[in-house]
């Protein structure tokens, strides 16, 4: 009798853990089961590339979520009642916007080919904390 439990998935990494096959000692005539320690079978399953149109969708939701209600957006909004222009406006803010989504884009992928993502992340996570910390200064002595 073999029982084997389903394949568990952590962090792109696949291990199958099966039961030991039980077996029967032959010194009595009661049955007794020796358990043999079994190696779990590990195999490494290979990120599967995102395709152009989810990577494309999550970066819109996720830039969109960001941008809304923030001092671009009000800028635009004040700018444009301003102006009486608004496509002028959508225009400079819309150019602008890719401008420096250009720049964000080829600076990534510059640091990404000289940098570890763990080194990127403990830098990220650096630098927030220096953030957080400078704002929460401001807060205190402003």
């Amino acid at each position: 009798m073999k029982l084997d439990s389903a394949p568990v998935t952590l962090f792109g990494i696949t291990e199958n853990i099966s039961q030991p096959e039980p077996t029967e000692s032959s010194q009595s005539h009661l049955a007794t089961t020796i358990l043999e320690p079994v190696q779990p079978v590990v195999t490494d399953s290979s990120k599967k590339p995102e395709s152009v149109v989810a990577v494309f969708a999550t970066t819109f939701v996720t830039i969109f979520l960001a941008e809304i209600g923030d001092k671009t957006q009000l800028s635009t909004l004040l700018m444009s009642a301003e102006s009486h222009s608004p496509w002028v406006v959508f225009l400079g803010s819309g150019a602008a916007l890719i401008t420096s989504s250009l720049l964000g884009v080829l600076l990534g992928s510059w640091v990404s080919k000289r940098f570890s993502p763990k080194t990127l992340d403990k830098s990220a996570g650096l630098m927030l904390l220096l953030i957080s910390l400078t704002l929460f200064w401001d807060v205190l002595h402003g």
